[in-house]
């Protein structure tokens, strides 16, 4: 889901929005989005990943996320670069608001790759920057980085993929945290992939509390150049707090 497209919030904070949006498409099981939880796979050397996407979470009667666009390109060997510019809106019973949400610059760089008839994993760094130009009620008005490392082992039509790392959030009554994941996809058919995760992030505020939550994904590529995507599930752990459910859609193209 990259996790996607989530700084932390003033409120107290939905953990979709504070985990990296780190966003790419592995082979051979389409890693990353729709999941929260990344892969370590860059984009291809001189392509392009664009994402049209919405995303939301809903949590004591507000939901709120954001729709926009989530751009990666290959840009070297093992490296994809990543801008994200969103659109962020904020649903509660008494009022609708909307407006923009907080630009993501990010690299991701793959250094080392998996042994098939081993156990040695693919390994990425992707370190993000959530950029504050959002408003003090969807987002942080300070700078954010979060850092993780992520893996992946393939076998066949099974991808199993995850890590995590720690964010820097800074502010007023704001702690630093930690988030991870993981995630087991399989291809079903040659267009078509489903998969499950478990992520989990500790508390970002003083008073907060630390949070778990669970996804189902699907994946169904149209054609060779573009594929629907979609997530959602429950939280499993202080889910009034921090998210009853959240979901992510996202038309994606490849070239």
């Amino acid at each position: 889901m990259t996790p996607t497209t989530r700084p932390p919030r003033r409120r107290r904070s939905p953990p979709w929005r504070a985990a990296a949006a780190a966003c790419a498409v592995a082979a051979p099981a389409l890693a990353g989005p729709p999941y929260i939880t990344d892969d370590p796979e860059p984009t291809d050397l001189g392509h392009w990943e664009v994402f049209a996407y919405a995303s939301g979470v809903h949590a004591a009667g507000d939901t709120a996320g954001e729709g926009g666009v989530d751009i990666n390109y290959g840009a070297a060997k093992e490296l994809q670069l990543n801008l994200v510019v969103p659109e962020a809106y904020d649903k509660a019973a008494d009022a609708t608001s909307a407006g923009m949400g907080v630009v993501q610059v990010a690299a991701k760089y793959r250094f080392a790759h998996q042994d098939k008839d081993g156990l040695m994993p693919d390994l990425a760094i992707y370190p993000r920057l959530f950029i504050p130009t959002a408003s003090r009620r969807f987002a942080s008005t300070r700078p954010n980085v979060f850092l993780p490392v992520w893996a992946q082992k393939d076998s066949g039509p099974w991808s199993v993929f995850g890590g995590g790392g720690w964010q820097y959030n800074p502010g007023p009554d704001n702690r630093n945290f930690w988030f991870s994941g993981l995630t087991v996809a399989r291809d079903i058919t040659e267009r078509f992939n489903l998969g499950a995760e478990v992520y989990h992030q500790t508390a970002d505020t003083r008073d907060g509390k630390h949070f778990t939550g669970a996804n189902l994904g699907v994946i169904y590529k149209v054609t060779d150049h573009w594929a629907l995507m979609a997530s959602g599930g429950p939280g499993l752990q202080n889910a009034a707090e921090g998210g009853r459910w959240d979901f992510y859609l996202a038309l994606q193209a490849l070239y």
